[in-house]
């Protein structure tokens, strides 16, 4: 299978389920890739932003990773979340870490630092060069503070070669429009905001990397699919119903609202690791009456 065919559609970014102590609670982890398998979503991504990457370090990462990587058992491909604002110690990790059954790495752009777009292509190149596994970059602003420009990310697609998506939540349709009608054939545009899927895959991207198919994998997926076919008819009533939820999923930050929902399925245990807090008892009375709606 080629790397276009395990990464069209579908993935999640995600969760990663705490007791109230704050350790990992495995046995919701399993259920819960069980109920993402079975909503037929294409991929999973573990510890990206959603997983509360920032907060899960050292050997507990490795054991994250080797947790989904065998319950999943090769059912879907997966990603590893390896990113940082510090090149040279994502080089380590590429290392240090055993990612022995997965796909490929999504990998950040620096945060904090605040480096010129030279700076940005410099980060990435390195990460090229040192890289065990296919690239997924991924420019998210609203979270780095900065954004990659298309013309960096062009860059980074044609001389960059073991870099073979961009996960893009810039919100910036100038942004998708070039990376589309001037990278590489064989370079992805990937969503990776929610609310304007169907709109970016109309205008090219290949699929989604996705919060709410934490919570909803089977309709999401759906309405993903039904796009990449030209549906986009089928697929509309299926994006309306969840504009609220999604909406909902950000308001009082992310991972809350994903858990917030996971916790009402009875998924797992609304827990996350500070900073992070779970959203306000309002926030949740809101999240229970969308629930009821769908």
């Amino acid at each position: 299978m080629t790397l276009r065919e395990k990464f069209t559609g579908t993935g999640i970014a995600i969760v990663t389920p705490f007791h109230e102590d704050g350790k990992i609670d495995w046995e919701s982890f399993e259920n819960l890739i069980g109920f993402w398998i079975k909503g037929k979503v294409e991929y999973l991504v573990v510890l990206g932003t959603t997983g509360e990457s920032a907060t899960i370090h050292g050997a507990e990462k490795q054991d994250v990773f080797s947790f989904v990587k065998d319950k999943v058992a090769g059912r879907l491909p997966l990603v590893a979340g390896i990113g940082g604002n510090d090149t040279h110690e994502i080089i380590e990790a590429f290392k240090t870490f055993d990612l022995s059954g997965y796909d490929a790495i999504l990998s950040v752009s620096p945060y904090y630092n605040k480096p010129n777009q030279e700076g940005l292509f410099q980060h990435y190149k390195t990460l090229d060069a040192a890289t065990p596994l296919p690239i997924i970059m991924y420019n998210v602003p609203g979270r780095t503070g900065q954004s990659v420009t298309a013309e960096t990310t062009l860059r980074i697609a044609r001389e960059c070669k073991n870099i073979f998506a961009t996960k893009e939540a810039s919100g910036s349709f100038d942004i998708f429009n070039k990376i589309v009608k001037e990278k590489p054939a064989d370079f992805m545009l990937i969503s990776g905001d929610d609310p304007i899927t169907l709109p970016m895959i109309a205008a090219g991207a290949e699929g989604l990397i996705s919060v709410v198919a934490n919570v909803y994998p089977g309709d999401y997926s759906e309405m993903v699919r039904l796009c990449l076919q030209g549906k986009f008819a089928e697929a509309l009533p299926l994006h309306s119903k969840y504009i609220d939820i999604i909406t909902s999923l950000f308001a009082e930050g992310s991972p809350s609202g994903a858990k917030a929902y996971l916790s009402e399925m009875g998924l797992c245990k609304n827990t996350v690791r500070q900073p992070v807090w779970p959203v306000s008892d309002k926030h949740l009375q809101k999240i229970k009456e969308l629930m009821k709606e769908v």
